[in-house]
């Protein structure tokens, strides 16, 4: 993933504001595209959420009806987008989320007049049929 800085405004540009480079657009869809699938969207939730900011695997396996191999691609391919970092401890491995990822994320899609209220579906109770 590509070096971003604050300073040179790139990684703080809103879509909306200023075309992105193609080195940034780059590096913009790879972490989308690792959280287009569900797994890794709750992996992500389930790390960022989880007490202390960080997780064991141990800890998260077993929010998933899914092998372990199949855990550690997902989070392999969250790390490979930059959105994860670990450390073994042990016989275990410990995530967290990398906070400049999310910011880089959510600062590209604000709107000029800052922050998005959120939608009805956001705050809906029930899942539609």
């Amino acid at each position: 993933m590509s070096n971003r800085s604050s300073e040179s405004g790139a990684c703080c540009s809103p879509l909306a504001r200023a075309p992105l480079t193609e080195d940034w657009a780059g590096d913009l869809a790879r972490m989308f595209k690792a959280l287009g699938d569900p797994v890794r969207l709750r992996l992500l939730s389930l790390i960022a959420s989880h007490a202390g900011g960080e997780a064991c695997v141990c800890d998260i396996s077993a929010s998933f009806d899914l092998s372990q191999p199949t855990i550690s691609h997902h989070l392999k391919v969250l790390r490979s987008a930059g959105l994860l970092d670990c450390e073994r401890r042990g016989t275990w491995v410990y995530y967290w989320v990398i906070p400049s990822a999310l910011q880089q994320l959510s600062a590209v899609l604000l709107t000029e007049g800052g922050p998005v209220v959120p939608s009805e579906a956001c705050t809906a109770t029930e899942v539609p049929a």
